[in-house]
C-alpha cells in the first residue's frame, strides 16, 4: 500500500462562522436608536420594541443602553459572542 501524502489544497477546511461582532457592535454604538443591531442579529421582535422605546423616549434611554450593549458587544471574543448572541439568540445584555 503506498503512503498517502495530504496536500493542503486537498484538505477540507472548516467553515467559517458567520460572525456579526464588529458589526453589531459600531451600530450599537453608533446608531443604538434605531436598532438596526437587533435586526442584524435577527431579532426582529426586539428591534421593533427597541424602536417603539427609542420613540417614547426620544432615542435618549435607547441611545444609552445602545452604547453600553455596543461595547459588551465588543469586549466579548468573537467565539463568546458568537455562540451567546448568535446560536444563543440572547437578546438583551
Amino acid at each position: 500500500m503506498e503512503n498517502q501524502k495530504h496536500e493542503h489544497w486537498n484538505n477540507p477546511k472548516p467553515v467559517q462562522q458567520d460572525n456579526k461582532k464588529i458589526a453589531a457592535g459600531l451600530l450599537a454604538i453608533l446608531l443604538g436608536p434605531l436598532a438596526i443591531h437587533k435586526f442584524l442579529l435577527g431579532y426582529t421582535t426586539v428591534g421593533i420594541i427597541w424602536l417603539v422605546i427609542s420613540l417614547c423616549t426620544c432615542g435618549t434611554v435607547t441611545g444609552l443602553l445602545g452604547l453600553i450593549e455596543g461595547i459588551i458587544y465588543l469586549t466579548k471574543s468573537d467565539e463568546e459572542f458568537y455562540q451567546t448572541y448568535q446560536v444563543g439568540k440572547k437578546a438583551w445584555f
